[in-house]
């Protein structure tokens, strides 16, 4: 049997919504709503005669509308963010079908991402995501508390199927951009407060001012936002520990500066920082601890822990970017970006008062990336190409705590101790050519070749005490300085037989994409499309051997579909796909599986596997002031090749189906205007791992209400939302360490106990906002 979830809460008291803030906040998700309707008039003014709005995408790297764009993409522009009170990245999922963006497992600041079950579920340094996070076409290349823009949000496109042409490697399942507004050259400052239950309090300051006329901007913004915890950690085995979880503490910040030389010249310059000092997230335990006293407890974000509570993210980037348009039909683009990231966190695999399976880690991560870009745009066709470059390093360390493990040995305690870093160079070259072979059919034609070189190195060993990376993260052993665990993956340069430099290794990669468009009438376009995207190769960040790196994943894709406006109020849009994944990066655990305690890993291309599916997005606007919108998403799996260990048994965090369907009321009156949102949205039962059904989800719905109010003048705004009104409870992450006899009775896994813990998406939750725009 398995064990499932699907249940609801019946707290007597409401609560406020949880937001994924390294994410999202500085993405400008949670300044939308400040400038959401000065930034949209054209937009609202469409609304308001009954007509569909036009809406324009970036998809293919050019301004473009949505039903002229033959790619599955979800646009949701500043002001439905702002009317849905929408804070948090990981709501963007409802929108979209086939998409899943959910807070990853012990911490609050990182993303699971996957789109039409393609992605990456370990957030190792080493792994590539397998979905592409942009802000203005500057790539995020790490999971972890991705800083994004805080400024202007025009738009955020969720862009379905490979994105391998055009933003090439790790878009295999898509790719969600963030697409900022350039600043209007007024001077404008927002000051936004938000308060709610579990003792909600936000502030939010933006701001524009010209420092020279019509030719220099600057821009500000600063976020600092704080919640209580959905729960506790019922008993910690250390003193003075602020025992919150699932809490909020963190700020943002940023710079911008617009240069808008001439009419034909134009530069801009980013600065962003944020800190997030949110406790790390202890997980709720599925099963009673064997070892010690920690039952299930009763709320799902109530945790048990021996570790030290704090958990810390710290991201600072720059970004920059110069355009010339040479003529009307030539334009030139530069982008260039510089990241880095540091998180020491605490994650508690077992969740109990022991040191049973508990793993303190860091995560240090830079990056720069280069892109020129060149796009013309003739009669009948355009051409958008580039070159680009990246260069990031991904390294970190943990140490695998078994202590009760090492104990039961007859030694103080046991660690698993590894450390190490994969770093990847790559270039690229890329063009897309669109043409037009008569006034209803066109042709795109795609390529991207990529380059990439891995380095690589781990240190991995056994240690028989209890090992912690900083003599201040807890009273515990320390390593002294320059007694580290040997070098298992590298390269022996001097023949001695000891490995004292990293691995290295290359691979190239040729992503076509090839596509055919037919515009029926003005209201109804046909597109077929073939396109490969690939996730780069990698090491192994957990070797215990020298292996060699794994081959990248390939994904061949063909997609079929139509874009409509079927009158001048319904707009319906449908795409069909499949595709093929071959050479599937998975772990495999080497020698007797039946051992609970098998550590030994290796990394391997060992499955393909295929989907078909389909997508649906409708929206009907009833009369001036009532509007509908649906969303329905399927997919249909098929294991073609499974030499995985242990073997895959179906798709992680991706439901068979997903449905939304969203009503929007707009009302005129004396004191201002009044916009009224209701959603539900459902999620199939889906798999939490991709090789286990000890976990799962059970199916379930999801109902979203806001008020938002808009004053006359449109200086004062606010809103009332309310989120996961039933109070349902949701899996979004969790780890199974143990076993499980023919009977399907659960025994102890690694580390002596059975540790089988879920992590959960927020509950119900309602927050008020007012701002003042002046």
């Amino acid at each position: 049997m398995s064990l499932t979830t699907h249940t609801k809460r019946h707290a007597p008291s409401a609560v406020t919504r949880h937001s994924l803030c390294a994410i999202a906040v500085a993405a400008g998700l949670c300044a939308a709503p400040a400038w959401a309707q000065q930034n949209n008039t054209n937009e609202n003014a469409e609304k308001e005669k009954g007509k569909l709005e036009r809406i324009e995408v970036t998809a293919r790297r050019t301004v473009e509308s949505l039903q002229e764009t033959p790619v599955a993409i979800t646009s949701v522009g500043a002001v439905e963010l702002g009317e849905k009170g929408i804070s948090v990245l990981t709501e963007l999922q409802q929108f979209s079908p086939n998409t899943t963006l959910q807070t990853s497992r012990g911490t609050n600041n990182t993303l699971t991402a996957f789109i039409r079950g393609l992605g990456q579920q370990d957030p190792l340094w080493g792994y590539e995501p397998g979905v592409g996070i942009y802000v203005d076409d500057v790539y995020i290349a790490r999971p972890q508390g991705a800083v994004l823009d805080l400024l202007n949000v025009q738009r955020i496109e969720v862009l379905r199927g490979p994105q391998g042409t055009l933003y090439g490697k790790n878009t295999i399942g898509g790719a969600v951009k963030y697409v900022t507004k350039e600043m209007s050259g007024d001077t404008e400052m927002n000051v936004e407060a938000t308060v709610g239950s579990y003792n909600q309090r936000d502030i939010r300051l933006i701001g524009q001012v010209p420092l020279v006329e019509d030719t220099v901007y600057l821009g500000v913004g600063y976020a600092n936002l704080n919640r209580d915890g959905f729960g506790e950690y019922l008993l910690s085995a250390l003193p003075n520990q602020d025992k919150e979880n699932y809490n909020k503490d963190l700020w943002a910040a940023r710079l911008s500066l617009e240069v808008h030389a001439s009419e034909d010249l134009f530069f801009r310059f980013g600065w962003d920082k944020t800190e997030d000092t949110s406790n790390a997230r202890g997980g709720y335990r599925l099963l009673p601890s064997l070892l010690t006293d920690a039952p299930v407890p009763d709320s799902k974000f109530d945790s048990y822990t021996s570790l030290p509570t704090w958990n810390k993210v710290e991201l600072e980037g720059y970004n920059w970017l110069a355009r010339y348009n040479v003529n009307e039909h030539l334009e030139l683009k530069y982008i260039g970006s510089y990241r880095e990231s540091y998180s020491p966190t605490n994650i508690d695999f077992d969740n109990t008062p022991l040191p049973i399976f508990d793993v303190p880690a860091e995560y240090d991560d830079n990056n720069t990336t280069h892109e020129l870009q060149a796009n013309y745009m003739g009669a009948d066709f355009d051409i958008v190409s580039g070159l680009y470059f990246y260069d990031g390093e991904s390294c970190g360390n943990f140490d695998a705590i078994l202590g009760v493990l090492g104990q039961s040995l007859g030694a103080p305690g046991l660690t698993r101790e590894v450390t190490g870093c994969n770093n990847s160079e790559s270039y690229a070259a890329y063009a897309q050519l669109n043409y037009n072979v008569s006034d209803k059919l066109s042709l795109s034609f795609g390529a991207r070749y990529t380059d990439e070189e891995k380095t690589a190195f781990v240190n991995n060993g056994l240690v028989f005490d209890n090992v912690y990376p900083y003599s201040d993260w807890i009273d515990g052993y320390v390593r002294p300085e320059g007694q580290l665990v040997p070098q298992v993956l590298g390269t022996d340069t001097d023949g001695d037989g000891v490995l004292d430099a990293p691995a290295v290794q290359s691979w190239s990669r040729f992503t076509p994409r090839v596509g055919v468009e037919y515009q029926m009438d003005e209201s109804m376009m046909f597109f077929a499309s073939y396109s490969q995207g690939f996730k780069s190769g990698t090491f192994n960040p957990r070797a215990q051997i020298n292996e060699p790196g794994v081959n990248p994943e390939v994904v061949d894709s063909f997609e079929l579909g139509m874009k409509s406006d079927l009158s001048d109020t319904l707009r319906l849009n449908v795409t069909l796909f499949s595709y093929d994944h071959k050479d599937r990066q998975y772990i495999g655990v080497e020698g007797d599986l039946s051992d609970p305690t098998a550590l030994d890993q290796r990394l391997r291309n060992a499955a393909e596997t295929a989907a078909k599916g389909a997508e649906l997005e409708m929206t009907w606007i009833a009369s001036e002031n009532l509007q509908f919108d649906a969303a329905y998403g399927y997919i249909d799996f098929e294991i073609k090749e499974n030499n995985a260990i242990p073997p895959l048994i179906g798709l992680a965090s991706t439901p068979e189906n997903t449905f939304n369907f969203n009503a929007s009321y707009f009302l005129e009156t004396s004191f201002g205007d009044i916009t009224f949102n209701a959603n539900y949205y459902f999620r199939d039962d889906y798999l939490l791992f991709e090789t286990s059904d000890l976990i799962q989800q059970d199916a379930y719905g999801m109902v979203n209400l806001s008020a938002r109010w808009e004053s006359v003048e449109g200086d004062w705004y606010g809103g009332i939302h309310v989120k996961n009104l039933t109070d349902e409870e949701y899996l979004t992450g969790g780890y199974d360490f143990v076993t499980r006899d023919d009977d399907g009775n659960f025994g102890p896994g690694l580390g002596g106990d059975t540790t089988l813990i879920g992590y959960y998406g927020d509950p119900r939750t309602v927050h008020l906002t007012l701002g003042y725009r002046f």
